[in-house]
């Protein structure tokens, strides 16, 4: 089981933003800014295009929810989504609130949060979620 796999069982904590039966939204703990998140299917998937099209159609439609709490937690002028998928073998979904391109540059310095912001972060996400 990799990592994400463990994360998404509640194996290793994470900051949860968004859950369904199929997907699972948690805060990247290296963040390019606050409210950078992760969505994942649950089932083990390493490459996004090996999913089904049914699959990774409703893994988009989950993921723009997810994008439009995160918006509505997070005011900016578009939420960016980015899938490089080299570091785990699990299929994610970058999700980065945008107030320019430049918040997209993974070589950027990534931003040093306490616990407590993650969590509050999180949860303002999840909130907005909830009501969708």
């Amino acid at each position: 089981m990799d990592i994400f796999s463990k994360i998404a069982a509640g194996e290793i904590p994470s900051y949860k933003c968004a859950e369904s039966e199929q997907f699972y939204a948690f805060l990247d703990i290296n963040p390019l800014v606050k409210g950078h998140t992760l969505v994942i299917p649950r089932r083990e998937v390493d490459y996004i295009f090996d999913m089904e099209d049914e699959e990774i159609a409703q893994y988009q439609v989950f993921a723009k929810k997810v994008a439009v709490a995160i918006k509505r937690a997070f005011p900016c002028i578009k939420v960016g989504e980015a899938v490089l998928g080299l570091e785990v073998p699990h299929a994610h979904i970058h999700l980065i609130p945008m107030q320019s391109e430049k918040d997209m540059l993974f070589s950027n310095p990534k931003l040093k949060l306490s616990e407590e912001e993650f969590r509050e972060i999180a949860d303002k996400i999840y909130t907005e979620f909830k009501k969708l």
